[in-house]
């Protein structure tokens, strides 16, 4: 056999090729068909009102929660906090405050791991430790779950589904974590907002400057017109987007 009219290949190499190229093609396939249907969080609502829901996750630390909810308290907002079980544990009556101030709880998990490298007897530990804690400081059950890292697989969202959890992840990423500045951290979630949006922000001590990006960040939003609420309020003014 000839390839271009000046390669030789012998029978046995034109079948190997052919195998090679066919498992590439199955293979290909199969990658497409699991990216296809890799199973989702929620991360907006597709809604026509100006509604859009600040979120905080919070692992460590006891400076920052408190100024973050003083300006929260100020400004009349409720959000979505989730927290860690071992924070909770640790700091009840921040956890204690966040249930009186109105806000919406979610857990963060337990350990500050991925989720996603356990198995989902494992993945229900975490979220059942988590969860024990959160209830027994707040008594409040959550029933939203932001994963650590925001890490997940199709394991971690089934096994959290199946404890009547929904996952939360978002739509606008504040970075707020990598202190990059209050003008970038503000200016980075006004120019992504939109209607139906979820704001990842972070209420743990080594996010530094999310106290002070967060009144010009509610104030713009303001008189953008847009109203603040939690997720599960989000939820009812449409549909979720996975």
């Amino acid at each position: 056999m000839r390839v271009f009219g000046f390669v030789e290949i012998s029978p046995r190499a034109k079948l190997s090729i052919i195998i090679v190229l066919a498992l590439v093609f199955l293979t290909s396939g199969m990658y497409y068909v699991q990216a296809y249907h890799r199973l989702k969080p929620v991360t907006s609502v597709q809604t026509d009102k100006k509604l859009l829901a600040l979120t905080f996750d919070i692992s460590w630390g006891n400076k920052m929660p408190g100024p973050v909810m003083d300006i929260l308290a100020k400004e009349k907002v409720k959000a979505t906090f989730f927290i860690s079980g071992p924070w909770c544990k640790q700091y009840p009556e921040l956890a204690q405050r966040l249930k009186s101030d109105g806000h919406e709880i979610g857990s963060h998990g337990y350990r500050h791991i991925n989720l996603s490298t356990l198995s989902p007897l494992e993945i229900k530990e975490e979220l059942n430790k988590a969860s024990a804690n959160i209830k027994e400081v707040t008594e409040v059950e959550p029933r939203l779950l932001r994963t650590p890292n925001g890490d997940y697989n199709d394991a971690v969202i089934t096994t959290a589904r199946q404890n009547q959890y929904e996952v939360i992840q978002w739509s606008v990423d504040s970075l707020d974590w990598m202190n990059p500045g209050v003008a970038n951290i503000s200016e980075r979630v006004l120019k992504k907002a939109h209607p139906g949006a979820i704001v990842l922000l972070h209420a743990s001590d080594t996010c530094q400057q999310t106290d002070k990006a967060l009144p010009i960040i509610i104030k713009k939003l303001k008189e953008e017109g847009y109203q603040l609420v939690t997720v599960s309020e989000l939820f009812k003014a449409g549909t979720k987007v996975e």
